[in-house]
């Protein structure tokens, strides 16, 4: 390989307040504000749910977010001060909360170390559920975003690998009528009601924030978990008075709580600064079923994303979409028609009726020919259709003289439609490179349709920069398969068969 053959794509440029343009969100955002739209919240709507001791340290972290805050180091280009909220985001965050629901903190201890982890984890959930759902039935003000705060125990016995210490248990509540049996066997037909509600429960994943999210995505339910320790890290100490657990610097952690409460709160930070009109990307999501019952079901899923930052999620068809030969998944025509279909439904809604100019598929595996028939046949001759394959790889490493890696935005093609990009690096704006291993690139690979090679990735590093779960520089992934794991794990988190979930915006799910 010769110098001669790698390209540098540009640095995208994002739109802010007044029509200005920066490369990274804290700078737009310090410097101008969110961008102008009509959507704009004057001020956070809001609502807390947790224990006293956690709601009343959440309200302390808010009080310092209203205000200004020193970067961690002065010297370093990568840390930023930060303005405080209404500087940031031209939006008040009033002091007190539309709603503030204290939860038990002896149930929740209680509920979470229960022996059985399915019911540990659904009564956990419930008791942050049912209150959010009782004020909702009783009260006409609805927070945009509900705030759930969680004590260190909850998250770490709340995930699927967790468990409890024969001493520490707490009995089941369910009394099941089968002698010697506490609950029914996943599987099984359950005889008696308690039977029945044990049964249910071990058809929700075993993980606090993914049944939380799918629990509340029928409601319309937008939630954002804090853990204690994140927003005060200096009351949990360990034998040697230091924290508990590492933690960013407070500007940062701030600015990352900040922007994703924000955006989850129906206000938009930031869009890419160049738009081409009419472009649709779709980022493939698929999920095996956790429950391991049935080997090779998976559920399929679609996230839809526009220049523009909008995003929308599908929940698609359930079936066998794992392909154990290929170690791939995999539509069959009529889902793969039905999923871009109803993606295109929506895209025309939002567009005065009109059909996107250029549709691109972002996947993790090849297109088969009865995918992309469906595909095809979802769309009208009006749309360019691009299937893209998008991979992290490892097949090829790239150094830089001097010791510092490769700068960010590099690529390497190896035909016309391959290249390898690097979408980790060296960035000159944080005049360092925010990783610690040498950055492996993307494989990216234009697999179905036509487009320019140079365009494709272009839009590949545009849609690094459309993560408002933070104010990041970028990230290592697209946007449209960068939380294709989280998204699949919440639509799988809660039964098939149940409620409908209905086309949300990206926000109920990161």
């Amino acid at each position: 390989m010769t110098a001669s053959k790698l390209i540098r794509v540009p640095e995208p440029q994002l739109a802010f307040r007044y029509g200005q343009t920066a490369e990274h969100p804290r700078d737009g955002l310090f410097l101008f504000g969110p961008i102008d739209d009509r959507e704009h919240p004057p001020q956070l709507r809001y609502g807390i749910i947790g224990p006293v001791m956690a709601v009343g340290r959440f309200k302390a972290w808010a009080e310092r977010a209203r205000g200004p805050l020193p970067p961690a180091d002065a010297s370093k280009a990568h840390h930023t001060a930060w303005p405080g909220f209404d500087a940031a985001f031209r939006c008040e965050w009033p002091i007190e909360p539309m709603a503030e629901i204290m939860v038990s903190s002896q149930a929740l201890s209680e509920a979470i170390h229960i022996g059985d982890r399915h019911e540990a984890i659904y009564r956990t959930v419930s008791l942050y559920e049912k209150p959010i759902l009782d004020y909702l039935a009783t009260n006409e003000g609805r927070p945009a975003l509900w705030f759930v705060i969680i004590p260190e125990e909850v998250y770490k016995l709340g995930r699927p690998m967790s468990d409890v210490k024969r001493s520490e248990r707490t009995p089941s509540q369910i009394k099941s009528q089968l002698p010697g049996k506490a609950t029914r066997i996943s599987g099984q037909i359950a005889l008696f009601g308690e039977d029945r509600e044990a049964e249910d429960m071990r058809r929700y994943a075993k993980h606090f924030r993914n049944q939380l999210k799918a629990r509340l995505l029928r409601h319309m339910i937008a939630v954002q978990v804090v853990r204690e320790t994140t927003i005060a890290p200096n009351d949990f100490l360990n034998q040697f008075d230091k924290p508990i657990r590492g933690v960013q610097d407070p500007a940062t952690v701030t600015w990352n709580l900040c922007t994703t409460a924000f955006f989850k709160g129906e206000g938009k930070p930031w869009r890419l600064a160049s738009i081409r009109e009419g472009v649709c990307y779709i980022g493939l999501v698929f999920k095996r079923d956790p429950t391991g019952d049935r080997d090779l079901y998976a559920c399929c899923g679609a996230q839809m994303f526009l220049n523009s930052g909008d995003g929308v999620v599908f929940r698609g068809a359930f079936g066998d979409w794992w392909k154990r030969d290929q170690r791939e998944y995999h539509l069959d025509e009529a889902a793969a028609k039905d999923l871009v279909e109803r993606v295109v439904i929506e895209y025309r809604r939002q567009h005065r009726d009109q059909p996107p100019k250029e549709l691109f598929i972002h996947g993790r595996a090849e297109f088969t020919d009865e995918e992309w028939k469906g595909f095809n046949a979802a769309v009208d001759e009006r749309t360019n259709l691009v299937g893209v394959r998008i991979r992290q790889s490892k097949d090829l490493k790239l150094f830089a003289e001097g010791g510092m890696p490769v700068m960010r935005g590099l690529a390497y093609p190896t035909s016309a439609t391959r290249a390898y990009l690097w979408t980790m690096g060296y960035v000159p704006r944080l005049d360092t490179y925010p990783g610690w291993e040498v950055p492996n690139p993307l494989a990216v690979d234009v697999l179905r349709g036509e487009a320019p090679l140079e365009t494709v990735l272009a839009d590949v590093m545009a849609l690094t920069k459309l993560n408002y779960n933070s104010a990041d520089y970028s990230a290592a992934l697209p946007v449209t398969l960068g939380f294709a794991d989280a998204v699949g794990e919440i639509l799988m988190a809660a039964p098939e068969d149940g409620p409908p979930i209905p086309p949300l915006p990206f926000r109920y799910y990161i």
